[in-house]
Order: C-alpha cells, then structure tokens, then sequence
C-alpha cells in the first residue's frame, strides 16, 4: 500500500522486497541516473526499485528524473545502512527515453534542469 507524504510523493508502507535493488553508492547525479536507467531497462511496469545512495541531491534529482521519463516516485523507504539513503521508485509502461549519457535529455530533445 502506499500513502502520500507531505511532499505529496508516495512511499511504500508495505514493507513488500523490491523487485530491484540499485547500489548507487558513491555515485553522483548523473552517474546514479545511469547506473539506475541500465538496471531497470529490462523490468516489466509496475516493478518497485528501491535505489541506494550518498548523494546529497539524490532526494530532489530522483523525483526530477521520474517526472521527466513518467516513472511514479515513491520517496525514502527506511534504509539497513546509517550512511546512505534508499528510495523507491514504480516502473512505468511507458517510460520517455533519455539520451545515451545524458538522462536529463530526452531522446526528443527535452531537457529537465
């Protein structure tokens, strides 16, 4: 089940495993986009993906990225480690695809900054 936050994300309160989990630790902003559009190319819609990470802006960049490709962002989901976060994130059908190396460009040209 998932409720909406004050931001008006949701967050998964079921505690149901991910489908997938990324370790994006260490990684920046776009490295992180990466690794993460690499990792759930293959997963049907509908897949939770809880997504590791240290990064500082990943708690504005991950909602950014979902809007942008129309995955639903779920927020931060409690985390098994004190120095990183995790959040999580459902597969959409139809995602919009980015750019060989730059996941803020769409493949039509669209930038999200």
């Amino acid at each position: 089940m998932t409720a909406p936050d004050s931001t008006g994300s949701t967050s998964s309160t079921d505690g149901a495993a991910p489908d997938l989990t990324v370790d994006g630790t260490g990684l920046l902003c776009v490295q992180l986009l990466l690794r993460l559009r690499a990792q759930i190319a293959h997963l049907p819609a509908g897949a939770v993906v809880h997504i590791h990470t240290t990064d500082p802006a990943a708690p504005l960049d991950l909602p950014a990225w979902c809007h942008l490709t129309g995955h639903e962002y779920l927020g931060p989901v409690p985390s098994p480690a004190p120095d990183r976060e995790v959040y999580a994130l459902r597969l959409t059908s139809t995602p919009v695809q980015t750019r060989p190396g730059r996941p803020w460009h769409t493949a039509h040209g669209t930038t999200t900054t």
